[in-house]
């Protein structure tokens, strides 16, 4: 019998340097060989935010460290390896090319297919490494950069229902926390102030609630945070302020996510329908459970990756590479990265000051 396939995945989009093994599997859930990831916190710190410079140059630092480590706690020889896939875009051009160049050294010196992942589609797909995931199915992916609302139809199929129209809800996340005065990476950590508050201290804006189907707006949230910031006086207000603003996202989500429900009903017939949460922002716990809640209450199954798998990671992009290497659907070695690379093509812009939604 031959053996199952084993794909290199590599993810320098941004911040995270990470390399991961994984092999397909009789069961149709990959076994996950390996999955190391080496974050950059202490590097952006000081300047509350990731410097693209900075990151790739602590990527073409670790890269070789990490890989080395990966392939080490895999078990596996780099001759079982079956394809190398690696992160195309989107994300920070001078990032991408760290992982985009050195995943095609190693395709080229072991004479294996080389395969440019979407790393979008690497967060939509992130729920096929620990769960049977049938097309079609809602996804909501919230991260950093990005928050939509798709119909994933099949591998590169996908079907934008509603998106962002100013920030991203992880980016609301991160200038809340830091006008909270929460170190970088606040948006993670903003979740724990919220829980020392009161969440009905502060009424804030839910913009485009009521309007524009299930896209997202989020800016007008942020400028009312920053206003209230220059007015509080007391640690507990701070609290008092996340708690607001963590239940003010949960609530917009719960009403959207309802929306983007109905929207999705009228182009799949699918009687029971999986509802995927992915992307960093999937690790919040209040939002996880929000999410669930407006599932079960609608006839979805709610399907969230596990925590380690919620952020940027290797193992999804090489789940990815995984699908596309079933299918033969490879890429030359002059693949460029794209620090812009939507998943559905076809769907409108609409970001910016005037969007008519």
């Amino acid at each position: 019998m031959a053996e199952k396939p084993i794909i290199l995945g590599i993810e320098t989009s941004c911040d995270e340097t990470a390399v991961s093994l994984i092999q397909d599997h009789d069961s149709g859930i990959p076994k996950i060989l390996s999955n190391v990831i080496s974050s950059q916190f202490d590097i952006h710190k000081e300047f509350g935010g990731v410097v693209p410079e900075l990151a790739a140059r602590s990527h073409v630092e670790k890269i070789d460290l990490i890989a080395k480590k990966a392939i080490k706690e895999s078990g596996v020889s780099l001759e079982k390896v079956s394809a190398i896939a690696t992160t195309a875009g989107p994300g920070l051009i001078v990032c991408l090319t760290v992982g985009l160049n050195f995943g095609k050294a190693m395709a080229s010196s072991l004479d294996i297919p080389f395969i440019g992942v979407n790393h979008l589609e690497g967060h939509a797909l992130s729920p096929k490494l620990h769960s049977k995931l049938d097309y079609p199915y809602l996804l909501l992916l919230i991260s950093g950069g990005h928050s939509q609302y798709l119909s994933v139809n099949g591998l590169g199929d996908y079907n934008r229902l509603g998106t962002t129209i100013d920030d991203a809800l992880g980016e609301a996340f991160d200038k809340t926390a830091k006008l909270l005065g929460i170190e970088f990476p606040g948006g993670p950590k903003l979740e724990k102030f919220a829980k020392k508050g009161n969440s009905e201290k502060f009424e804030l804006p839910k913009p485009i609630i009521n309007k524009g189907g299930c896209n997202l707006s989020f800016a007008g949230l942020k400028t009312a945070i920053l206003r209230i910031t220059k007015k509080i006086k007391t640690e507990q207000e701070k609290f008092d302020l996340a708690a607001s603003f963590q239940k003010t996202i949960e609530d917009i989500l719960y009403i959207k996510t309802k929306k983007a429900f109905e929207d999705f009903k009228k182009i799949n017939s699918k009687e029971k329908c999986n509802f995927v949460v992915a992307g960093g922002v999937a690790a919040n716990e209040g939002i996880r459970k929000k999410l669930v809640k407006v599932s079960n209450e609608n006839n979805f199954e709610p399907v969230i990756p596990d925590l380690k798998l919620c952020g940027d990671n290797a193992a999804m992009i090489a789940m990815v590479g995984l699908e596309k290497y079933k299918i033969k659907q490879f890429d030359s070695l002059d693949l460029p990265a794209s620090p812009r690379l939507p998943l559905d093509e076809s769907a409108k812009f609409l970001k910016g000051a005037g969007v008519k939604l």
